[in-house]
């Protein structure tokens, strides 16, 4: 079917419409949960719109639980995570793509087989290594275990790649050190890898849920994936206070993901064009 024919082209709009619409959908109806009153959560037939909105659910969630607390705990882990993998992955990357050194394939093999290791049979080894540390039940604790990554090595290795090594030889001809090549040309050229890498960590640190649930156990420590889930069972069956705190810690992971969302395209694209 060519795009080119009118109609073609229109079929395929209300084809990727339908399919926007289905993916969104969740996002709307939780939002739409959130700001009903108690009588018409569980009405049925369901209702898709509140017939007015009650903000003052968000209110309560606030005055129930500490949200505020919890979205604190979430963005200081978060950002403390994506700003440690983007300077440990930053220089690894620089090394294996700059760098000549006995053995550096092999190394740089080696290192990318740990990516097949499942995150859950390293779970129990990182708690006793964090525990023995007496990290248990702080910010160290939650955000250690994270700071560096195979992927993140990785993906800015790619973008190193393709700079070109004359651009590094004539910057030596002139006297620039190797540091101050990596910190004044390779990183400014690489920026798109670096903000692909912070919006990705990001987003996977803000939605984790079974390291925090592992290594916190007072409600003051909790991030935010954790005390939406302690607010269900604190509200039981009150799915428009539960609504209204998912609603509420989904926001800024969301906007950091509209902000991020070309950078990601664009940069997971490109860090695969060489290898």
């Amino acid at each position: 079917m060519s795009v080119r024919n009118p109609l073609s082209r229109l079929l395929l709009y209300l084809l990727l419409t339908a399919a926007a619409l289905s993916i969104v959908f969740p996002l709307l109806y939780a939002v739409s949960i959130s700001l009903m009153p108690p009588a018409e959560v569980n009405t049925f037939p369901p209702r898709f719109v509140p017939s007015a909105p009650r903000w003052a659910n968000y209110a309560e969630v606030a005055r129930s639980v500490p949200v505020a607390r919890y979205l604190l705990n979430s963005l200081l882990v978060s950002a403390a995570v994506t700003l440690g993998q983007i300077a440990t992955a930053s220089l690894s990357g620089y090394a294996f793509a700059f760098k000549n050194f006995p053995g550096r394939a092999l190394l740089f093999a080696l290192f990318m087989s740990t990516m097949m290791v499942p995150w859950e049979v390293t779970l129990i080894p990182n708690y006793l290594t964090i525990r023995s540390l007496r990290l248990l039940n702080s910010y160290p604790g939650l955000i250690v275990p994270f700071l560096a990554t195979a992927f993140g090595t990785f993906l800015l290795r790619q973008f190193f790649m393709q700079i070109p090594k004359e651009l590094e030889d004539a910057a030596r001809i002139d006297g620039c050190g190797r540091f101050r090549f990596f910190w004044s040309v390779a990183l400014p050229l690489a920026r798109p890898g670096l903000l692909t890498l912070g919006a990705y960590t990001f987003l996977s640190t803000w939605n984790q849920y079974l390291w925090p649930l592992l290594v916190t156990n007072t409600r003051l420590m909790r991030t935010v994936q954790i005390g939406v889930r302690f607010l269900m069972n604190e509200e039981g069956l009150q799915y428009h206070r539960i609504m209204a705190g998912a609603v509420l810690c989904l926001v800024p992971a969301l906007l950091i993901l509209l902000w991020g969302q070309r950078y990601l395209v664009r940069g997971l694209m490109a860090g695969g064009l060489k290898g």
